[in-house]
């Protein structure tokens, strides 16, 4: 039952095909750093490929047909691709879901203000990540802000050799006893990941009588409307979000791996979408789920536990003129799903959180977790053994490198997917996904080959009579 690491059985054309993959991957990793920016990239990309957007199709009173591309997009934070196969779609669909938000920090709805000199952005941290791991880092922001009268802002910056970047500063080792003394929990508090933005005053003017007592928070309120036309007030319905600027990277002397920000889960999430938009139509009508909120619970409108798929397929269903409740319910429950989600490397450096014969490893392929959830499988989809068998069958006959590993040691804690939620349809879902190294830090390591597998197992699941 061991795998071996693959990167001794590929020949120069898997390699060649591997390297292409990678470095489209990279660059979706670099342009995708947000939700919203993820579906900019997506909508974009599978235009190019020929789809079309479901709500203008409608709009129009247009029909789908088989063969078809459709997409349809849910408060530009999810999205749903569809490509019609030749059977009814009530007897089923091919799903690839993976979820596009990954943990990051915010800025609260009043967040500027000024201490001692310097000018801040208070923040709240979104899903699950080590505090301490964000400070001394360089950070960019990205986001839009949306003004009163309609119109829209969207900032990225912190990301060109030439822009400024962003901080959230730490204690000097020097002064640091007591600090290095608690409990990483403790080290770094979630009021203390305010962000560093600005230490100039605002030069008085002669014209106004006003005397401005925090200067510096005055200052960056200037800068703020003379380069993007917004003032205090705005930032009340904005979403910014501070990430880790810089680029994704080969890792290791032999390039052999990927490091970035934002990996789980945009390395199934683009892999899917790498998969949809090359797949070729098939008997069963293909689909690709890219989520948001899957990092806090799935919730919300954009998340999976929102009825945005379901009514995108009952639009679809309509378009088709075929909708019927009974219709819908028979293509919800009828479907496939992988839910492509990220599964826990193993890191010989912390083998105590292992247990190595259900670990995943990097580079021996694309990982099944029949199960995920805490402990006694808490919150768990737990995959059918009729299912497993099944994907496991699609990925041999596609020549596709699989491992099966569960997310750590028993009772060393655990993670969810979307797999349950989709499953409350009736319809199989197993999660499937890649192996990352240090899963939700502000930079993730996964290896090329994994990457290159994962696309091979899409590809091959979408194409699965």
């Amino acid at each position: 039952m061991k795998k071996e690491n693959l990167w001794l059985s590929y020949q120069n054309e898997d390699k060649e095909k591997l390297q292409a993959i990678c470095e489209r991957y990279k660059n979706c990793l670099d342009e995708g750093k947000t939700e919203r920016e993820c579906i900019d990239l997506t909508i974009r990309m599978a235009k190019e490929a020929g789809y079309r957007n479901l709500a203008d199709i409608i709009a129009a009173k247009g029909k789908v047909s088989k063969g078809d591309k459709v997409y349809a997009v849910q408060m530009h934070k999810s999205i749903a691709l569809f490509q019609i196969g030749e059977e009814p779609i009530s007897s089923g669909m091919n799903i690839l879901g993976a979820h596009i938000d990954s943990p990051r920090i915010d800025v609260k709805q009043n967040p500027l203000y000024e201490k001692e000199g310097f000018a801040y952005f208070d923040t709240h941290y979104y899903g699950g990540i080590k505090k301490y791991q964000w400070t001394a880092i360089p950070l960019s922001l990205h986001g839009r802000v949306a003004r009163k009268d309609g119109t829209m802002v969207d900032i990225c910056l912190g990301e060109k050799e030439d822009d400024p970047i962003f901080v959230i500063t730490d204690l000097l080792i020097h002064l640091a006893g007591e600090q290095m003394g608690k409990k990483a929990t403790e080290v770094v508090t979630g009021e203390n990941l305010d962000l560093l933005i600005g230490n100039i005053p605002l030069e008085k003017d002669s014209d106004t009588s006003k005397e401005e007592k925090e200067t510096i928070k005055a200052n960056v309120l200037k800068l703020l409307a003379d380069q993007y036309g917004i003032d205090e007030e705005d930032f009340q319905s904005a979403e910014l979000e501070i990430v880790p600027a810089g680029k994704a990277r080969d890792c290791g002397f032999d390039r052999s791996m990927v490091l970035s920000y934002g990996q789980d889960d945009r390395i199934c999430a683009f892999t899917s979408l790498f998969a949809m938009l090359d797949a070729k139509c098939g008997t069963r009508t293909q689909c690709c789920l890219l989520v948001d909120k899957e990092e806090i619970g799935s919730v919300g409108a954009t998340g999976m536990q929102s009825r945005f798929f379901e009514n995108s397929v009952a639009e679809l269903l309509d378009g088709m003129g075929c909708y019927s409740e009974l219709a819908l319910r028979r293509a919800l429950r009828n479907s496939s799903m992988l839910s492509s989600d990220v599964s826990a490397g193993y890191d010989p450096a912390y083998a105590e959180a292992f247990e190595k014969k259900n670990a995943a490893y990097l580079g021996r392929g694309i990982v099944l977790n029949k199960f995920t959830g805490a402990r006694g499988k808490s919150g768990s989809n737990d995959a059918n053994a009729e299912y497993v068998a099944r994907v496991r069958r699609i990925f041999d006959d596609h020549n596709v490198a699989f491992q099966t590993a569960e997310l750590g040691k028993v009772d060393f804690g655990g993670g969810g997917t979307i797999a349950y939620i989709a499953a409350l349809y009736g319809m199989e879902v197993i999660d499937s996904g890649v192996a990352v190294l240090s899963m939700h830090a502000p930079w993730e390591v996964t290896s090329k080959a994994d990457v290159y597998e994962a696309y091979k197992a899409y590809k091959a699941f979408l194409l699965d009579a």
